[in-house]
Parts: structure tokens; C-alpha cells; sequence
């Protein structure tokens, strides 16, 4: 039944005025195959990420783990207890990469239900389809583009997103390698698979910082996701300021989020989830105005994760 939008968090449904200043894509649990030793699995690092963001004035996270990479629900759900920090849980499946073959093989067949179960039963404790499910809801479905295509697992991927999508209005958020294949995934997702575009968010712009591919993404209507900040070798920060500049001008000013994207312990050691409100949001206000980046860190992300949930 549909109702009120509402954020789905993993302590339950909130309004989504309730959100506040939200880091849009991070990572609090993430272990990988791709990434061996690298794993987020502490769980007092984990809490610090969003104790220094709360400090720093912020009040939610949302974590882009999706299922089979150890994304510890219930774990979120204590520390955003604890710390009393809004966090919204993935479901989804990121890219073939990343899984063990055998463990791919058990889910994806059956991804659509496995995805539905997640937002509307609640996650799985150990991430096995044959395991109850007694974690906490998902709130948004997570999957991923490849590298300059969108290859078979992709396109499986993100069909299956689309369909558990129609089933329950959950919010797609997708992962673009290095940025790329931003509008070939916006228009298989909304033109050819029919999702809203304001129930999809493209992620990683900012590793692609090509103008006028940016612009052409956000004429489709989608949230533009620039995430994963304070990475000196990487095209972001140093042409981070430019771009949303060139966007807010052009009236896509409403659809940008930003997050901090964490994803390897060693990444516990630079700036994170607080950077973005101690550094790039005093940066982001004198350039862009306080205006346009409180719609950035607030009413952007409340629209974005709100869902008028069909079940």
C-alpha cells in the first residue's frame, strides 16, 4: 500500500524531513574479494566515521554496501542507535568482480526476490538466501555499471533493480566504474526499464569529470551522485568545485549529492565522512552560496532516499 514518502532507515521509517545533513554514499562494512586485507569489518572503526560526521554537524549516512560484501545490518543498526545518527541500508549486487563465483552463482537466479525480501523482510544475517531474515530493512537497491559498458551482469543487474523497484518503490542507487557509462545506465533504467528518474542516483561523477557528459546525465533527470572526496590522484576535489558549479547553472542544482565512499581500511586514514561538512561544504558555500549547499547536504538527499513504499 502506498502511503507518505518515508526514509527507510535500519531502525525503521522516518519522515524524511527527519534525515537532515546526509553523507549520500559511504561505506561502513565493506570486504571484497577485489580488495583482500583491505575489509571494513571493525566495528570501532566503524563508528567513528559517523561520530566525527555528527560532530562536524551531520545526522545521516547512507551505506551503498550491497548484499554479499559484508554489509553487517545489524551492526548499523546499533551504532546509528548508539550514536543516534540516522543510517540507511543496501541491498543489490555490485559487480561480478567482487563476488566469488560460487557465492554469485547461489543469488542470481533469484535476484528480484532476493532484493524485495532485503527492503520490505528485512536483510539477511550472514548474506546466504537460505538464512532467516532477521536484520534490519534495506532501504535502497544497490547495483553497478562496468567499465564504458554495460556489460550482461550489468544489464541483469540493473533489470532486476528495476523490477524490485516497481515492486516497491525503492530507490536504485548505481555505481559507475570510474565514472563511466553514466547515460547509457540512466537510459536503460528509465527509458527502457520505465523507473522514475528521481528514483535513480548515479554515482562516482566525479571520477569522470567530463562537462559535458555531466550535463547530458543530469538532462535525464536523475541524482548525481560526486562522492568519494579528499583523493589527491584522482580527478575529484580539484575539479569537483567547477563542475557543480557548471550544473547548479544550468538548474540541476537540486539533484546533486555528495558522500564521503569509503571502502578500504586504509582509507579509514584519510579525510572521510566529516570532510565533507568541515572542508568542501565552507568551499562549496562561498562559491555556490549557502543556499545551494544546504539543498545539497539536506533536501537533496531527502527526496532522493524518500519512497512512497508499495509494500
Amino acid at each position: 500500500m502506498t502511503g507518505e514518502p518515508q526514509v527507510r532507515t535500519v531502525l525503521g521509517d522516518i519522515d524524511p524531513a527527519e534525515l537532515g545533513v546526509t553523507d549520500a554514499h559511504d561505506h561502513l562494512f565493506f570486504a571484497s574479494k577485489l580488495l583482500p586485507g583491505q575489509e571494513l569489518d571493525d566495528l570501532t572503526a566503524a563508528k567513528e566515521a559517523p561520530a566525527h560526521f555528527k560532530m562536524a554537524g551531520g545526522s545521516a549516512l547512507v551505506q551503498w554496501t550491497p548484499f554479499g560484501l559484508g554489509r553487517r545490518t545489524r551492526e548499523l543498526a546499533r551504532i546509528s542507535e548508539e550514536l543516534g545518527v540516522h543510517v540507511v541500508a543496501a541491498t543489490g549486487l555490485h559487480r561480478a568482480e567482487h563476488y566469488a563465483p560460487a557465492a554469485l552463482s547461489r543469488v542470481v537466479d533469484d535476484l528480484v526476490r532476493v532484493f524485495v525480501a532485503d527492503l520490505i523482510e528485512g536483510t539477511q544475517p550472514g548474506d546466504d538466501p537460505g538464512e532467516p531474515r532477521t536484520g534490519p530493512r534495506a532501504g535502497l537497491i544497490k547495483v553497478a555499471g562496468a567499465f564504458h559498458t554495460v556489460d550482461s551482469h550489468a544489464r541483469l543487474t540493473l533489470t532486476a533493480a528495476a523490477v524490485a523497484h516497481q515492486e516497491t518503490g525503492a530507490t536504485i542507487a548505481v555505481h559507475l566504474e570510474l565514472g563511466t557509462t553514466g547515460l547509457e545506465v540512466a537510459e536503460l533504467l528509465c527509458e527502457k526499464l520505465q523507473v522514475p528518474p528521481d528514483r535513480v542516483i548515479l554515482g562516482h561523477l566525479n571520477r569522470n569529470p567530463d562537462p559535458q557528459a555531466q550535463r547530458a546525465i543530469a538532462e535525464t533527470g536523475v541524482f548525481l551522485g560526486f562522492d568519494g572526496p579528499s583523493r589527491a590522484n584522482h580527478a575529484t576535489d580539484w575539479r569537483l568545485f567547477d563542475g557543480l558549479e557548471a550544473l547548479v547553472e544550468a538548474g540541476h542544482g537540486g539533484r546533486i549529492l555528495l558522500g564521503g565512499d569509503t571502502t578500504t581500511a586504509a582509507a579509514r586514514h584519510q579525510p572521510g565522512a566529516s570532510y565533507l561538512l568541515t572542508n568542501l561544504a565552507p568551499r562549496l558555500t562561498k562559491q555556490l552560496g549557502g543556499d545551494v549547499v544546504t539543498a545539497v547536504l539536506v533536501a537533496n538527499p531527502a527526496r532522493a532516499f524518500a519512497t512512497s513504499w508499495l509494500k
